[in-house]
């Protein structure tokens, strides 16, 4: 009875471990190839949901359902007018046909080989068929971008590129290139971009030292500029100061005139009232000006410059 008890327990778990390896899960971000002795059985299973299998014979290989990415290795690539700029592109791609994508790559690591040997071409080959500015740009919409120094008529005599593929183009005429490569393997390319776009080092110093100069002549217009407004500031400053000095030496001249005038007409007065009084008085101021201690004069004894000293006697 107890022998019959332990073999009823090994059956129980036999049948377990059977029933558990022959049931697999899919999930709604996977898809399940078959395949038994390395040979695909049935159909993919693409739907979610609890399937199963044969045990120990038959093996459920797993492949991702959504959205895989795909980063390129920057590059060197020579433009249309040759010139060699970085381009670093990725890509977003999935598996639509698991039966193919197993049976010609296998896995999603030979898949990103076969990635790198059909998109990296497709990528040089538009790259060096355009211009770098197709590269760059997408339209001929004017930038909305600000450039100190810059008017707009300087602008408007620039040399403006016409965009006649542009970027988006470009991208879109490597995934068309690419897809039907891809194909083969099972593969559906969703999306290819151009993630960055650089200069090689020896090209990038040349722009950086066009740039240095451009804004060095920046510079050397304003520091001109300043130069011309601080002169035109000092020769309004130096206007302005002749124009109060000349405006106050009038002033001063009309105020001395009319004092001049006015002690012309007191001593007009003054001389009207008594004229001998006021010749006396200036004959006097005379002497005191004209004559001192050490002053010698040689005069004719009828000269009217001495008529009031002829009669005076100095006291003893």
């Amino acid at each position: 009875m107890k022998n019959k008890g332990i073999l009823i327990l090994l059956a129980a778990v036999v049948l377990a471990i059977i029933g558990f390896s022959s049931a697999y899960i899919v999930d709604e971000t996977e898809q399940v190839v078959i395949t038994q002795f390395g040979k695909v059985v049935g159909t993919p299973k693409t739907t979610p949901g609890l399937y199963f299998k044969f045990p120990m014979i038959q093996t459920a290989v797993y492949f991702p359902k959504n959205l895989l990415q795909w980063d390129g290795d920057p590059g060197q690539i020579p433009t249309l007018e040759k010139t060699y700029i970085w381009v670093d592109a990725f890509a977003r791609w999935k598996i639509t046909d698991p039966l193919k994508f197993l049976q010609t790559v296998n896995n999603t690591t030979n898949a990103r080989s076969r990635l790198d040997d059909i998109i990296d071409p497709a990528v040089r080959n538009f790259i060096t068929s355009y211009r770098l500015i197709e590269t760059v740009r997408n339209s001929n919409r004017t930038l909305d971008t600000f450039e100190i120094g810059i008017d707009e008529a300087a602008k408007n005599e620039r040399p403006i590129s016409n965009i006649t593929t542009g970027r988006e183009r470009i991208t879109d005429g490597i995934m068309k290139q690419a897809q039907p490569k891809l194909a083969p393997f099972g593969i559906e390319l969703v999306d290819v971009k151009i993630k960055r776009v650089n200069y090689v080092e020896t090209v990038r110093e040349s722009v950086y030292g066009r740039m240095i100069a451009e804004r060095k002549q920046i510079a050397e217009k304003f520091r001109s500029e300043g130069k011309g407004e601080a002169t035109k500031i000092l020769g309004e400053k130096e206007r302005v100061l002749k124009e109060i000095t000349s405006g106050a030496y009038r002033k001063a001249q009309e105020i001395k005139g009319k004092a001049d005038a006015e002690a012309t007409r007191i001593f007009a007065d003054a001389f009207g009232v008594d004229p001998e009084f006021y010749s006396f008085v200036k004959t006097l101021e005379i002497y005191g000006e004209s004559m001192d201690q050490n002053s010698s004069l040689i005069l004719s004894t009828d000269s009217e410059f001495l008529k009031y000293l002829k009669g005076f006697k100095p006291e003893k």
